[in-house]
C-alpha cells in the first residue's frame, strides 16, 4: 500500500516536472520569436486624427519598429506611455499573441468645440482639455469666441456635453460667446437670432426651456420673427422681435 502512493506521487511529480519543462520551453521559444505584424484597432469607427500608418510610426523602440523585433525585448508598458503621449490619443492598450502579432487598441481624444483666442486657436476635447488642431481633420463642432487668454473653460464642459449628446442640439447651436462679464450667448444654425444663456448655471433647466419654446415657435413658424431670445431668466423665456 505504501508502495502504491510512492509510485503514486512520483508519478505526479514526473508529470508536474515534464509540464514545467514544456512550458518553460515553450515560453522561452514564443519569447525569442518575432513579431511579425502591427495590428491597430480603434474604438470607435471614425478616424478622427489619426490611421493605422500614423499608430505603427509611434510603434518605435530601440530607435527602429517593433516589428521584426523579438517578443522578449518589447517592452508594452512604456509603449502604452509613449503612444498615450500623443495629443490626439486619450488610452492605448496593447498586447501580444503567440502568433507573433501585436494588437494596438486606440482610444482617440474626442473634439467637442474649438476654441478661439486671439493669441491661439485649439479645440476642447470630451473631458474638458485642450488639443491642438490637425492637418489631416478638421472637427465639425461648435466655435467659442470671447475667451481671454486666463479664462477657465471648465464650466463650458457641462454645456458641451449636453449638446453632443443630444442630436437635436448637435446640429442646432454652432457657436458660443462670452461677452466681458463672461455671459454667453448661441449661435444657431436654423436663424439669425441669438440665444442669450448667461451665466453657465442651471444649464439643464435652460436648454429644456429653449427645447420648449422652439416646439411652438416652429410649428407656427413665428420663431423668423425674433432677434433674440433671453432664456436666464427663471421659468421664462423672452424673445425680442
Amino acid at each position: 500500500m505504501r508502495l502504491k502512493k510512492i509510485i503514486k506521487y512520483a508519478t505526479l511529480l514526473t508529470l508536474l516536472t515534464s509540464i514545467g519543462f514544456l512550458y518553460g520551453f515553450s515560453n522561452k521559444r514564443n519569447s525569442m520569436k518575432k513579431l511579425e505584424t502591427v495590428i491597430v484597432a480603434f474604438e470607435s469607427d471614425e478616424r478622427f486624427f489619426l490611421n493605422q500608418s500614423m499608430v505603427n510610426k509611434l510603434l518605435i523602440q530601440n530607435d527602429s519598429s517593433v516589428q521584426n523585433q523579438a517578443k522578449s525585448v518589447i517592452d508594452l508598458y512604456r509603449l502604452e506611455e509613449k503612444i498615450a503621449k500623443n495629443p490626439y490619443i486619450e488610452k492605448a492598450s496593447l498586447f501580444m499573441t503567440i502568433d507573433g502579432a501585436l494588437h494596438s487598441i486606440i482610444k482617440q481624444r474626442t473634439p467637442f468645440a474649438r476654441v478661439i483666442r486671439k493669441d491661439k486657436i485649439y479645440y476642447l476635447d470630451s473631458q474638458g482639455k485642450e488639443m491642438p488642431l490637425s492637418e489631416h481633420f478638421s472637427a465639425r463642432v461648435p466655435l467659442i469666441t470671447g475667451v481671454k487668454k486666463d479664462q477657465n473653460l471648465k464650466p463650458v464642459n457641462h454645456l458641451l456635453q449636453k449638446i453632443m449628446a443630444d442630436d437635436f442640439w448637435k446640429k442646432e447651436i454652432i457657436g458660443i460667446h462670452f461677452n466681458d462679464t463672461n455671459d454667453c450667448t448661441l449661435t444657431v444654425r436654423s436663424g439669425d437670432y441669438r440665444i442669450e444663456f448667461g451665466k453657465l448655471k442651471r444649464t439643464d433647466q435652460k436648454l429644456r426651456k429653449l427645447k420648449a419654446f422652439y416646439s411652438k415657435a416652429f410649428s407656427d413658424q413665428s420663431i423668423r420673427k425674433y432677434k433674440t431670445i433671453n432664456i436666464q431668466y427663471h421659468n421664462q423665456v423672452v424673445g425680442v422681435k
